[in-house]
């Protein structure tokens, strides 16, 4: 929703959470009043147009990309294994600069041959991020619950810290910490600066994901993203709901329930308030 209407520009919504062709999805996004999109890089290559098409789709509807999702696997891996990785990240940060998606999510690798010394994956991580500056491009590591040294964020923040690199940053994940029942006060641990992006969803069940405010965890979820936002963090909120009954309804229909949750969170959460129609004009003629 723009500026002048509403008041979360900051709250995106996930490509792989509605149904049909890309160009559709992004229609049903903007229309819903989101001015942001996350990018599953296999969306991006499968549509017919490809690259260019999607960056031209996404400036015809006033879309943001947050960033493209998401690279795997990446660190600790031994050659010739690495090269080939490294190989997948260059395509993935080039396919970022043509969308204009200043940031690449990272997952965590859960790979039975990646390593396991924390030296090893943070020099990789280091190099990836080297790989990025080239192309003005953040990454943000995100620790998955495969993962096999790294399955929760404090560890994915200890190997971002001893990479040490100025656009290597951390992705929280909010269905990943209250599944596992993370207290809100773990989050203290971190530097909200280095904090690049926070993925929300809510479930039912463990495998059914759905949208913040319509889950089993609501006042959780509601207490993580208010001490997030009180320890400064001022980044992007990430949609990260992709489940079978969200493919299985209108993408309309799932797109309303996303600004839904994106207002809850706004007004009742954060208690933002929307901006009065017209207060930019009125201002305006007050100062004449």
């Amino acid at each position: 929703m723009t500026h002048s209407v509403g008041h979360f520009d900051d709250f995106g919504m996930d490509s792989g959470s509605l149904a049909g062709p890309l160009p559709a999805r992004l229609n049903a996004i903007a229309a819903a009043g989101f001015r942001q999109v996350m990018l599953r890089a296999h969306d991006v290559v499968s549509d017919p147009g490809g690259v260019d098409a999607v960056a031209a789709a996404l400036r015809r509807h006033g879309l943001r990309a947050t960033g493209l999702a998401m690279l795997n696997d990446f660190e600790g891996l031994p050659d010739p294994l690495r090269e080939h990785k490294v190989e997948v990240a260059q395509a993935m940060l080039t396919m970022c600069k043509a969308l204009g998606a200043r940031l690449l999510l990272v997952g965590s690798s859960g790979s039975a041959e990646s390593a396991s010394d924390p030296d090893v994956l943070a020099r990789d991580l280091r190099r990836l991020a080297m790989l990025a500056l080239t192309v003005n491009v953040r990454v943000a590591y995100k620790a998955l619950p495969g993962g096999r040294a790294v399955d929760e964020f404090p560890q994915a923040w200890e190997l971002v810290c001893r990479a040490d690199m100025p656009n290597l940053g951390l992705a929280l994940d909010a269905w990943h910490a209250l599944a596992i029942h993370t207290p809100a006060i773990d989050l203290d641990l971190l530097d909200a600066e280095r904090v690049f992006l926070v993925q929300l969803a809510d479930f039912i069940g463990m495998q059914q994901r759905v949208f913040p405010g319509e889950g089993a965890h609501r006042e959780a979820l509601a207490e993580w993203v208010t001490r997030l936002h009180s320890l400064g963090f001022r980044g992007d909120w990430s949609f990260d709901v992709h489940s079978d009954d969200c493919l299985q309804q209108p993408r309309e229909g799932v797109a309303e329930r996303a600004r839904r949750s994106a207002l809850w969170l706004g007004e009742k959460v954060l208690r933002r308030s929307a901006p009065l129609p017209n207060a930019v004009m009125l201002r305006r003629i007050l100062r004449t």
